[in-house]
């Protein structure tokens, strides 16, 4: 009991850190979902031909893609690249564009990846 009393301010302080610790991951988690579902919704949109409202998303997609963590970048990438042919350009295709931003975006990103993808290539010579 005399611990408690003597190291209270101590332990309130490390409680709070662990719940704003808590609320720092938990939000980060609630803006990755909210994310994704933009994406999807902006896909799902402009495949059946709401075009007007997909804009609207992919005008909000472009905005938040300097923000956005590596990961998540090439998670779109992945995604959009299975619905659109990287070889051939399409630029009145919403869901092309917005897989050259993000490819372009990861190009600007991924300077250092790319030489060291291409430092491992050369190893396995």
């Amino acid at each position: 009991m005399q611990f408690l009393r003597r190291s209270r301010f101590s332990l309130v302080f490390l409680a709070l850190l662990i719940f704003c610790s808590a609320m720092v991951v938990r939000q980060f988690l609630v803006n990755q979902s909210k994310h994704v579902e933009l994406r999807e919704a902006f896909i799902l949109l402009f495949s059946k031909g709401y075009r007007p409202e997909a804009d609207r998303i992919l005008k909000r997609l472009m905005r938040d893609l300097e923000e956005l963590p590596d990961k998540v970048l090439m998670d779109d990438y992945q995604r959009t690249l299975l619905l659109v042919d990287p070889t051939k350009k399409d630029p009145d295709n919403l869901i092309w564009r917005y897989h050259w931003t993000v490819s372009n975006e990861l190009d600007k990103r991924s300077v250092s990846a790319l030489v060291r993808a291409r430092k491992l290539a050369e190893e396995g010579k």
